[in-house]
């Protein structure tokens, strides 16, 4: 107990000239060795991290050399003197390095447009879109063009002018027909195979007929029936699309071919490839076969017939902004006073299976 005394009187006369600033630094800087202590793991030599060395020199370089050495430090006080002096090296060194060396980044917009041209053209090499882009009135190095596309992966070079199928569909659009085979089964369990044909621009489908056996001759009839409607209609069309169905025979192909069609065929089990006509397979299933109970054949012609006049005629489609196939899309009601007296009909197809609705005349 005396020697316990002695020591905290010997520590309290210590503490006595010296000022609040002082013992409320040396408290900061032994809990922050303290916390250093306790992230070691194990009797190994303290390690103090660039963020302590910042606190620690920052802390303690405004006490005198004498409250220094008197500190219970981990460090000498030339150790703490030291990281001060180094701080002070990196940020003159971080002040008089330049920002942004060398030439200014491209503007970003700039940049979008240099992709947007590259995505949307993918035969041209960046000469031509340099090219094109001086015709806009924007000055910009062919090199830049050069370090955009390749910064993004895409070969300035124009080797990418291999067309795709996506860019064939959509360049091609208004030539394309695709076609396919649906099956369903009648309530007597009797397989019935759909034949149907779409239109990719107006989206216009076309049921060819249905039958229990789908024959070569059945299959040749259905395209001469097919071409016949076309050149009545003076529908232009250069190709069609369909799978490697043993359903399609080599006469309708010839058929086809002899009207000026030119058949191209899909990939194995790639649905993709004829997706219109796979959305519209979707769509009849969900819309109408789900929800309907097929007698026989002639059931199904009859539902099919109305199914197609409900399609071509009346729904609506994203791709078409709101038209129907066969349907311009109506002028939308801006009168308040319509607006507020809405009189809308209801017209059913196939006893309530199918809704239309239509506003009544004026």
């Amino acid at each position: 107990m005396t020697y316990l005394t002695v020591t905290n009187a010997f520590a309290m006369l210590r503490l006595l000239p010296a000022s609040d600033r002082d013992k409320n630094i040396e408290i900061l800087a032994l809990r922050h060795q303290i916390t250093v202590l306790e992230r070691q793991l194990g009797p190994q030599r303290a390690k103090f991290a660039p963020a302590d060395r910042a606190f620690l020199a920052a802390l303690l370089r405004p006490l005198p050399q004498e409250t220094l050495r008197r500190l219970r430090l981990l460090v000498r006080p030339d150790t703490v003197l030291r990281w001060h002096r180094d701080l002070l090296k990196q940020r003159h060194a971080n002040a008089s390095r330049p920002r942004r060396p060398g030439r200014p980044r491209t503007v970003r917009s700039i940049r979008l447009l240099v992709l947007r041209l590259a995505g949307e053209n993918p035969s041209w090499g960046y000469r031509r879109i340099h090219g094109e882009l001086t015709t806009l009135g924007i000055k910009i190095a062919a090199s830049t063009v050069w370090e955009i596309l390749k910064a993004e992966g895409i070969e300035p070079a124009p080797g990418r002018a291999t067309t795709t199928w996506t860019a064939f569909l959509r360049s091609q659009a208004d030539v394309l027909l695709a076609t396919d085979f649906i099956e369903t089964v009648t309530l007597t369990g009797k397989r019935q195979y759909i034949l149907a044909v779409v239109e990719h621009a107006t989206r216009r489908i076309r049921v060819l007929g249905t039958t229990a056996h789908p024959t070569a001759d059945w299959v040749t009839q259905a395209a001469r029936n097919l071409a016949m409607d076309l050149e009545e209609a003076s529908t232009k069309v250069k190709y069609l699309i369909r799978d490697r169905d043993t359903k399609f025979p080599a006469l309708f192909d010839q058929v086809l071919s002899d009207a000026g069609i030119e058949i191209v065929l899909s990939g194995v089990r790639v649905p993709r490839m004829n997706s219109i006509m796979e959305r519209w397979i979707r769509s009849l299933r969900r819309e109408l076969l789900d929800r309907t109970l097929i007698w026989n054949e002639n059931h199904l012609r009859h539902a099919l017939h109305e199914y197609e006049q409900f399609y071509n005629q009346h729904r609506t489609h994203r791709a078409l902004h709101g038209a129907a196939p066969l349907r311009a899309a109506p002028e939308p009601v801006t009168d308040p006073i319509q607006l507020a007296h809405l009189d809308i009909h209801r017209r059913d197809r196939l006893g309530g299976t199918l809704h239309e609705y239509h506003r009544s005349a004026a």
